[in-house]
């Protein structure tokens, strides 16, 4: 027992000092975690933090960039270059079809960098538009086109779009009449209506036969992107579009989609080589049928079409108790009639029915009536089975015919020009934040600009997230199911510490069972006691006799 209670006592000691340990540890992570940055500069900044605040104090300084580009944007100077639409959409009343929604340039309400702007989109339910000339136009020969900027839904998005569109050049383009039917090159960005979410990627193509733009949409992403619209964080949204005619697209420098603009468009670039004949007709002999009826079957003489599926069980017995003179429905004896009933108006009152109660206790009240059962002579309709088709000729469908309208773009990469940038949208949700626009061709100039923009703005979130506890408890708030899980994960340790460390009372039974051992233990040692002294007796007696004896 001893042995037994030096083992437990030291296994509850090894328990808490883990528990103390862990404790710590945990504490020291908590104290110590921070989501990974990556050193996007050097040269950057570095940002001094007291782990007891709950905000990273930083020194913004506006990103600057390190290459060729054709058009940065950060929105921390003047607004300068930027043109509001004085123009309306067309095909829409007058009322709703101006481009008269607000725009404010402001720093992010959550997460704020000090000194670090962005262009916000205000109203509800308008129409915007935005845009600003390129530093230099883009033309699509040997570089590859590099497009990027950030987005924040600072209250989520409801219904409404963050994307871009890429002006194409022409001589007449007048921002101050930028609007919907604007011609554009490229449209790339974040969309969301219900729960349809989309991330734009479409490029106008320009057949070569007519002269006519044509929409070519990129695949949908494989990805969710519901986390990326609703979690209220700044995201850098990137499209690269390569000479080699293929595409990707990024979020926080995540690949998301990527493809061909051959093969992954909708529609394809090019056109079918052939096509069906329109003027090719089905005759009117095509027999399509792969099965038909049997022409030599005969319905047996046995059969008989008339036998009913059911019939009545005539071997059943009416139950012993049943109430054949009780209905089933009975007025309620509770029932009053209201004082303002008018039998003028209304008619006699009368009690509204419930369930007989005499019925509760028998087995069924009012007319018996046989149950039914399968008709075991039931056949139903004869019909003749069914056999290969010898005249099947196939699932007719017309000849084919060259394609007069067939070409073969093998470069769909040599778009149209772009000259502007601009933001035409309409949005259910306001305070949308847009920031850091860049255009340009290198991958390490946009890069580089994305760590001294966004990379910055990460690092500020990442340092003001919520420590575990509330973030346990934020996640209960959307999945009230994880509090049984949390009670259970705390109960569990506290249940096996009170099980196996907490002292035992002893009982009645193990307090008998000592005061026995403890008896028993002093019997033998006064027995002991007693032969001692018999046999110091005898001794004594033995030397007096020899004695007795020598005197003789």
């Amino acid at each position: 027992i001893t042995r037994m209670q030096f083992q437990w006592e030291w296994l509850c000691l090894s328990v808490l000092i883990i528990s103390s340990v862990t404790a710590e540890v945990e504490n020291e992570e908590a104290l110590d975690a921070g989501v990974e940055v990556e050193d996007f500069d050097k040269q950057s900044q570095e940002a001094d933090a007291d782990r007891d605040k709950s905000s990273l104090e930083v020194v913004y300084q506006t990103p600057k960039p390190t290459g060729e580009v054709y058009f940065t944007e950060t929105f921390d100077g003047v607004l300068t270059g930027w043109v509001l639409s004085k123009t309306k959409k067309e095909d829409m009343d007058d009322n709703i079809a101006k481009y008269d929604g607000r725009w404010e340039v402001e720093e992010l309400k959550e997460n704020t960098v000090h000194g670090d702007r962005g262009l916000v989109l205000k109203s509800v339910a308008k129409h915007h538009a935005i845009s600003a000339m390129l530093t230099k136009a883009f033309i699509f020969d040997n570089k590859p086109l590099i497009v990027q900027y950030e987005v924040n839904f600072q209250e989520g998005i409801d219904c409404g779009g963050a994307y871009i569109k890429l002006l194409s050049s022409s001589d007449d383009l007048n921002l101050e009449y930028f609007f919907d039917k604007t011609p554009y090159t490229i449209m790339f960005g974040p969309d969301k209506c219900g729960e349809d979410y989309k991330l734009h990627f479409i490029f106008r193509h320009k057949n070569p036969k007519t002269g006519e733009y044509d929409e070519k949409h990129a695949k949908r992403p494989d990805v969710d992107l519901k986390k990326f619209y609703l979690d209220k964080k700044t995201h850098l949204y990137t499209l690269v579009v390569k000479p080699d005619d293929t595409f990707e697209v990024l979020i926080d420098q995540t690949v998301v989609n990527k493809g061909s603009l051959l093969e992954d468009m909708v529609p394809p670039v090019n056109p079918s080589k052939e096509i069906d004949d329109p003027s090719d007709k089905k005759p009117d002999d095509w027999d399509e049928r792969p099965k038909i009826p049997d022409p030599n079957a005969v319905k047996p003489d046995d059969w008989d079409e008339d036998e009913p599926s059911k019939i009545e069980d005539l071997d059943a017995v009416k139950p012993e108790g049943w109430l054949d003179d009780e209905p089933q429905y009975v007025p309620d004896p509770n029932a009053k009639k209201p004082k303002d009933w008018d039998e003028e108006m209304d008619g006699e009152w009368e009690a509204p029915q419930i369930p007989n109660p005499k019925c509760e206790t028998a087995p069924g009240c009012g007319d018996w009536v046989r149950p039914m059962k399968n008709n075991p002579k039931y056949k139903g309709k004869w019909k003749a089975p069914m056999i290969d088709n010898p005249n099947y000729q196939g699932i007719w469908s017309p000849r084919k015919i060259p394609n007069p309208d067939y070409f073969e773009d093998l470069h769909p990469f040599r778009m149209s020009t772009v000259s502007a940038i601009g933001l035409e949208l309409w949005s259910m949700t306001s305070n949308i934040y847009f920031d850091n626009f860049i255009i340009c061709s290198e991958k390490e100039v946009a890069d580089r600009w994305a760590a001294d923009g966004w990379g910055l703005k990460k690092l500020v979130a990442s340092a003001n997230e919520p420590g575990m506890f509330s973030q346990l408890v934020t996640a209960a708030e959307d999945h009230p199911w994880l509090w049984v899980l949390y009670i259970l994960t705390l109960a569990l340790p506290v249940g096996l510490g009170v099980l196996f460390c907490w002292p035992a009372k002893k009982t009645d039974e193990d307090i008998d069972f000592k005061k026995t051992e403890i008896s028993k233990s002093i019997m033998k040692g006064e027995l002991k006691q007693e032969r001692e002294e018999l046999e110091d007796d005898e001794i004594e007696l033995g030397v007096k006799e020899n004695e007795d004896i020598a005197e003789d």
